[in-house]
């Protein structure tokens, strides 16, 4: 069993990289795009979220697009300046932006859902495992029209694919992050159960 990456690097790399992460993952897009574009507060409209999903609910698809740039590219940002210095911090900053995401100090630390930064991690770590995050997604939402449902399929595959692969390392940190990415869906989930769960496109 590989050693926890908290013990891997001098504490204080550890705070600085995981720092520097959650203050690039903490930039709230949706709601920042949204107020340019003299749309107002989009935690006001839809699930409340600030998301890509529901920046499109105001049906502004390049807003939604640019958020969902935004969000993702803050991720790969994060891993892409902290591997200059390690693999290790690279993943912790990455998982910094990912928490950043969900918990935005400026915010209250009511953030987005994450799914979008999950992504932009993951191509700063495993670019290929991108593909394989967009084929699952793509699919399921093409015949579903399940924007949530779609990511928690993605998100269970990932980790899966790290295993199969050896990589351990980032299996565990997908792991944990696709734990979290199911627990921020948890309301999603009871929608799709009982199935008021709103599809890609639809407003409100």
């Amino acid at each position: 069993m590989p050693e926890p990456i908290i013990t891997q690097v001098p504490f204080d790399l550890f705070l600085v990289a995981l720092a520097f992460g959650y203050l690039l993952g903490s930039i709230p897009f949706g709601l920042i795009l949204t107020r340019m574009a003299g749309l107002g507060d989009v935690r006001n409209i839809g699930s409340g979220n600030i998301g890509a999903t529901n920046v499109l609910r105001t049906g502004n698809k390049k807003l939604a697009a640019a958020t969902l740039i935004g969000d993702a590219l803050k991720g790969t940002l994060a891993v892409v300046v902290a591997a200059q210095f390690s693999e290790i911090l690279a993943i912790i900053a990455g998982f910094g932006a990912f928490i950043g995401h969900l918990f935005p100090v400026w915010l209250k630390f009511r953030g987005g859902k994450g799914v979008a930064t999950y992504v932009g991690v993951l191509l700063g770590l495993a670019p290929a495992m991108v593909l394989i995050f967009a084929v699952i997604w793509i699919g399921t939402a093409y015949f579903t029209r399940y924007s949530s449902l779609a990511a928690l399929l993605a998100a269970i595959v990932v980790p899966l694919s790290f295993f199969i692969l050896g990589e351990m390392r980032l299996m565990e940190l997908f792991v944990i992050m696709s734990i979290i990415t199911f627990i921020k869906h948890r309301a999603n989930i009871g929608r799709l159960i009982n199935g008021t769960e709103s599809r890609i496109g639809a407003r409100g």
